[in-house]
């Protein structure tokens, strides 16, 4: 769904929405768990070596690939909270899930890409205030038959807002991102965190971390580490790392998911080898559920 310099065949670029439907199709049919969408809204004309141009509007494709499925959870990797207005933004994903009949999640980061904010007229330099604030207005909007709220940023009162979310108390929310202000965010709002530049190695302290906030409640929480990630780098650059890389065997892919797991990790993908095409990556992906997915407890 996108087109990072450090993981992109040259066949993706030509995939189009009817291939990644069909892929979507065959994912929920495998016994894939979720499909994650990335999401920027513009990216500056330098960035576009390393980040790509695709992006997609991460709830839009969420719903659309929920209606396309029956099975499979629709989450995103990320949805840019600062760049995005509670009111609508908690309407739009509720929506997703009310339709969805509670298939829907969302992990939300701060972003990263300064030229986007400037674009948007969102001051960069507060986003962490800001995500804040939103993401407490978006909860009091999924859950309260009157929602109220007096911020900074975001005030409403007097309102009636529905469908809810069909999933209670509101549909899973993740917190993307690797400072101490996401990792705080997740203690306090989320049931999981997707990391993305921490190293594996660091990933149990950092879990540790978030569960000694005096925010979190014990409550059941995930942790992302996808094995590829670490052939990215900050601001999408392109950086090799052993345990990332493509044409692993079963067996290395076995052990080291199960190495990850003993740090904390309950959600993981694997790289991609070389392949030609949409069939060829479906193939794998049979693969992938019949070699790896049964393997790994």
């Amino acid at each position: 769904m996108l087109r990072l310099k450090a993981t992109m065949q040259p066949w993706e670029a030509e995939v189009t929405g009817a291939d990644q439907t069909r892929m979507a199709k065959r994912a929920d049919e495998l016994g894939y768990d979720m499909i994650a969408v990335p999401e920027h809204f513009a990216i500056p004309r330098e960035h576009v070596e390393l980040s790509g141009p695709h992006y997609l509007q991460s709830t839009v494709a969420q719903a659309y690939l929920a209606g396309a499925t029956s099975r499979i959870r629709l989450n995103s990797c990320i949805t840019v909270l600062p760049l995005q207005h509670p009111l609508v933004l908690a309407k739009s994903l509720a929506t997703a899930d009310w339709m969805s009949s509670g298939r829907m999640m969302v992990t939300f980061g701060v972003g990263w890409l300064q030229r986007e904010f400037e674009l948007l007229g969102v001051p960069f330099h507060e986003r962490g205030r800001i995500a804040d604030e939103y993401l407490a207005a978006i909860i009091e909007l999924w859950t309260s038959e009157n929602p109220r709220f007096d911020g900074r940023y975001v005030t409403f009162e007097d309102i009636a807002v529905e469908p809810k979310p069909i999933q209670k108390p509101y549909l899973p929310v993740w917190i993307g991102g690797d400072a101490d202000g996401a990792l705080r965010r997740a203690a306090k709002y989320a049931t999981g965190w997707w990391s993305f530049l921490t190293p594996p190695e660091q990933l149990a302290e950092r879990i540790e971390f978030i569960k000694s906030q005096p925010e979190y409640d014990g409550r059941d929480f995930d942790v992302v580490h996808g094995m590829a990630t670490r052939r990215v780098g900050e601001a999408h650059t392109v950086r090799e790392d052993p345990d990332a890389r493509s044409g692993m065997s079963a067996q290395e892919m076995v052990d080291r998911l199960c190495w990850l797991g003993e740090q904390g990790v309950t959600v993981s993908a694997v790289p991609l080898p070389a392949v030609s095409g949409v069939d060829e990556y479906l193939e794998y992906a049979q693969w992938v559920i019949e070699e790896i997915k049964t393997k790994v407890p």
